[in-house]
């Protein structure tokens, strides 16, 4: 069993392969935080401490106890009203303002599989994933404020075999009086020592998930968005480690949020050294009314642990988001090798360029032409049209039906760009509709791309966006979609009589509604999420886009540095990666088709230029690309990823995929400094089978795997800039 309960004492004990996560109830009814780390059995109440600090308010039932008090005491869900002052998960402000809570346990209960969240995205187990699913458990414990009949359910699922936790709060009004939700977070870890970096990703458009890495001291350290997605600025991801751990060494604790929209995550050293670690919504424009019989989710954090530093870590995060929030069809399948049209031609295309494109990815390998923004409406540019989803027949000689057939026709699928979240002004949908834009009345509106968002908090709206994509659908073998959003929200304003406080999360479930039903409608379908690039890349989306656009940046140099950042926390199978041309558009550099093809190799693969403009040189080096990518595609987005340098720091970029059973693996490198009189860099494996060998495939040269992991591989000293190396290495029978 994952979750052991000792009912008299009221212990709960969550057991995964190599964790233990402990709480109880203590005296006085507070569910206190007791231990999360590695595996071990017993009660760790031992760990809390109990002594008059001064100005730490006590429970009024404590009397003159003045020892106990929730100001340093470690709590699983921390919240305003019981004495604490450091940073809490919940706020709840009743019919007068006030703001007060006094939650106390109630009861429990255990659950055989995970739990469900309605309208969210959450962590699964089920007959698809058997053998990494087995059993899975959930514990409900439930608190109540007997004062305002609040319920506060406390959900934690439990994936043994990963060393996966999630968690989720589910909140109800039991009374007759409204009161407003002002902070609801999922989840917080609470340490009572320890020595931590925190670990957090931010960036900006075109530049996301730089990994930081700081020494938490005494204050809070806080990340988030309030641009109504999870943003290019930050990640909702957050990981707590060892002063000293490595990738391969250490203490290392991580929280992702499964959520697309705002979130802020927060880290508070406090006056006694302790750590709190929490994630979730963000209280900024939150002010969610509940009235009688009212029930608000939280959406879903998910926990991990290793004891054996960060590349352990991500592999645990990495498996569970593969195989247990990504679904469906394309859930373990190798995806198509895409060209798109965007970085090609742009708005400037028509049937004639399509098929040009089309017939000339087919000459290179590649198995989808993608047509990009520009299909629809009077979209010419990026100031009009958005909103009018249906097909410009003129600018495609005729239906999308026939240009999608005549493409199959050359044997490869078909794809296409939408951003249904979007409005421009020069739109018929506008004109016909301006109060589904959201726009503060009387004031005129803060434009991103000079377009607006559609209120998709309304069903109405969600409902009118999706019927007209589906005709787009349904009127062509359409087998992709690539989802775009390209603005924050600002002037959040709903004319759909909500309270304003509730927009923002109601937009979300808005989100997820459309996505559901694309996916439930179109099981066939691949969509591959997008925001500007990598402005919404969170584990939401993964729920219903196995992949998302990386960054709309395709210089391989930057690209190695984001998709490093990336994937601390994502599987390769979901990091969209293609092949620009050069000069590259965003930076200018130009890096060789040969780095070009590995850096984009660290991801799904595609292409993003003319075939037409390439000479037949590099015509030929893409379709090797390519016969390799198929040959390792599978290694690649199914085996065990080890970062191998970090190239925010190192001369080099090194990775490696390999083998779950040991058998190969794939390593990787880019050389990011060159010198004169250069040092020679080594790069050191990791996984390797210990005591057995391993062989070249390219040069039959034999290494022992001992000496691979603790010296490496020395990487060729060449003259040019941005060289790039590969090595595919086969266990020795």
């Amino acid at each position: 069993m994952a979750i052991k309960i000792n009912q008299e004492r009221l212990i709960f004990t969550l057991h995964t392969k190599r964790t233990t996560y402990q709480m109880h109830v203590d005296r006085y009814g507070y569910l206190l935080h007791q231990y999360y780390g590695r595996r071990t059995g017993g009660d760790m109440h031992y760990l809390l401490t109990f002594q008059d600090r001064g100005f730490s308010g006590n429970p009024y039932e404590a009397e003159s106890d003045r020892t106990y008090s929730m100001d340093f005491l470690p709590q699983e869900y921390p919240y305003l009203g019981n004495g604490d002052y450091r940073r809490v998960l919940l706020k709840v402000a009743d019919e007068a303002g006030t703001i007060d809570c006094d939650l106390r346990y109630d009861s429990w209960r255990l659950e055989e599989g995970l739990y469900r969240i309605p309208g969210l995205p959450a962590v699964y187990a089920d007959g698809t994933n058997k053998d990494t699913g087995a059993d899975a458990q959930t514990l409900v414990i439930t608190l109540r404020d007997d004062v305002l009949k609040l319920k506060v359910e406390l959900y934690y699922g439990v994936l043994p075999k990963l060393d996966i936790i999630t968690r989720a709060v589910r909140i109800e009004n039991c009374g007759k009086s409204a009161f407003t939700l002002e902070k609801a977070q999922s989840a917080c870890l609470d340490f009572v020592t320890g020595d931590y970096d925190a670990i957090t990703f931010y960036g900006r458009h075109a530049m996301e998930r730089n990994a930081q890495r700081q020494r938490v001291g005494h204050g809070t350290m806080t990340i988030g968005s309030t641009r109504g997605t999870s943003s290019h600025q930050y990640n909702p991801m957050m990981l707590l480690v060892d002063h000293m751990a490595t990738e391969d060494y250490g203490h290392c604790y991580s929280m992702s949020f499964v959520y697309s929209g705002g979130f802020k995550g927060e880290i508070e050293k406090d006056q006694y050294n302790n750590i709190r670690m929490q994630l979730g919504l963000p209280d900024e424009l939150l002010a969610y009314p509940l009235g009688a019989g009212d029930v608000f989710w939280t959406p879903q954090v998910v926990m991990s642990y290793s004891s054996k530093g960060m590349a352990r870590l991500s592999q645990n995060i990495h498996l569970c988001a593969r195989r247990h929030i990504a679904r469906g069809k394309w859930r373990d399948r190798i995806r198509p090798v895409l060209l798109n049209s965007w970085e090609a031609c742009y708005f400037n295309f028509n049937r004639e360029k399509m098929l040009e494109l089309a017939q000339g990815a087919k000459d290179l390998g590649v198995e989808m032409v993608v047509m990009d923004d520009g299909w629809f409406g009077a979209r010419n540019d990026d100031y009009r049209g958005l909103g009018d989803w249906y097909v410009n027949e003129k600018k495609l000689g005729g239906s999308l039906g026939d240009l999608v057939n005549e493409i199959n026709r050359m044997g490869l699928k078909f794809g296409i760009w939408v951003e249904p979240e979007m409005v421009n002004e020069d739109s018929d949908l506008y004109r016909a509709h301006p109060d589904w834009a959201m726009t503060i009345p009387g004031r005129h509106p803060v434009l991103g791309r000079n377009q607006l968002i559609l209120d998709f908090s309304r069903k109405e709206v969600v409902d009118a966006i999706y019927d007209a994509i589906s005709k787009v659908l349904d009127s062509a073998n359409i087998e992709y979609v690539k989802w775009d959003f390209n603005r924050s929200i600002f002037n959040v304003y709903s004319n759909s009589g909500l309270s304003q406080g509730q927009v923002l999360y109601n937009y979300v479930l808005g989100l997820y509604d459309f996505l559901e039903r694309l996916n439930t409608n179109y099981p066939d379908l691949l969509i591959e999420g997008c925001s500007g690039g990598g402005g919404r890349f969170d584990l939401g989306m993964i729920y219903y886009t196995p992949q998302i656009w990386c960054s709309d940046n395709t210089d391989a140099v930057d690209r190695v540095r984001i998709q490093y950042g990336t994937s601390f926390g994502y599987p390769i199978s979901s990091i969209g990666a293609h092949v620009s041309a050069v000069p590259n558009e965003q930076t200018g550099r130009t890096v060789s088709l040969k780095t070009r093809g590995i850096v984009a190799m660290d991801g799904t693969f595609g292409y993003e230029l003319d075939p037409k403009k390439l000479s037949d040189e590099e015509k030929e080096e893409i379709r090797a690309q390519i016969r390799d990518y198929r040959r390792f595609a599978r290694l690649i987005s199914h085996g065990r990823y080890y970062r191998l340098s970090n190239p925010l720091e190192d001369p080099i970029a090194a990775w490696e995929m390999f083998a779950e059973d040991a058998s190969e693996a794939l390593i990787s490198v880019v050389c990011l400094e060159i010198h004169g009189n250069m040092t020679v860099n080594y790069v050191r494996l990791r996984g390797l089978k210990k005591d057995c060998f391993y062989k070249d495939e390219e040069t039959g040269a034999v290494y022992p795997a001992n000496a691979l992991m603790q010296i490496g591989l020395p990487v060729p000293v060449e003259m040019g800039e941005y060289r790039s190396y590969r090595w595919h290495l086969v266990k020795v029978d």
